[in-house]
């Protein structure tokens, strides 16, 4: 697992897709799309009922964020991620129409996992707290869908070198669970602790 950043064009190819492997720090380039729960709801509602969605969903990668306003002269306010697995009951649906890849917060329960590798998608984590730095990535803003939404719209990104973790491969690795069995198989000793009197 190398800390050196890998540059990810998009859109995505199924190419670069394989070639990502958990661990690796990577900077996206070009467009994604954001989404939270309620978006997703309704996209979901959408194809269920046989509508044609807003957005073309294959090959996209959306990210779990709901920007707050930016500051006169920017364009868009602080960035950071939503937790992810608070998505995880629409992960699946969201993957068979066609998304690629996805960059949240924290990890993904086992059917999700199972869900990316089968897709063969991947999921990152961008560092949560890092909102206002995030933004600086971040290089024009478009609302797409769902403009009544506010916060939780589903926005169009241009991204410059947008940095992120790959957390599941397409090959089924979780980093998570590998850095927990890295460190347990360690020879690294715990400190004892001393009664504090």
């Amino acid at each position: 697992m190398s800390s050196t950043s890998i540059n990810v064009q998009l859109p995505l190819t199924d190419s670069v897709i394989s070639s990502l492997y958990i661990g690796q720090h990577i900077r996206f380039f070009g467009t994604i799309y954001t989404a939270r729960d309620a978006a997703h709801k309704r996209l979901i509602s959408q194809s269920e009922a046989g509508e044609e969605l807003p957005v073309n969903l294959a090959g996209q990668v959306i990210y779990y964020v709901g920007p707050t306003p930016p500051r006169p002269g920017g364009v868009i306010g602080s960035a950071g991620p939503t937790t992810s697995m608070r998505l995880d009951p629409y992960t699946p649906k969201m993957l068979e129409l066609g998304v690629k890849g996805i960059i949240g917060k924290g990890g993904r329960g086992p059917a999700v996992q199972k869900a990316i590798a089968q897709a063969g998608a991947f999921y990152c984590i961008a560092v949560g707290g890092t909102g206002a730095l995030l933004n600086r990535h971040i290089t024009n803003v478009e609302i797409v869908a769902y403009e009544d939404l506010g916060t939780e719209a589903i926005r169009k990104l241009e991204l410059d070198g947008f940095p992120a973790i790959v957390v599941n491969d397409s090959h089924g690795g979780d980093l998570l669970t590998e850095g927990k069995r890295q460190y347990r198989t360690s020879e690294r000793k715990i400190p004892e602790i001393k009664e504090l009197r």
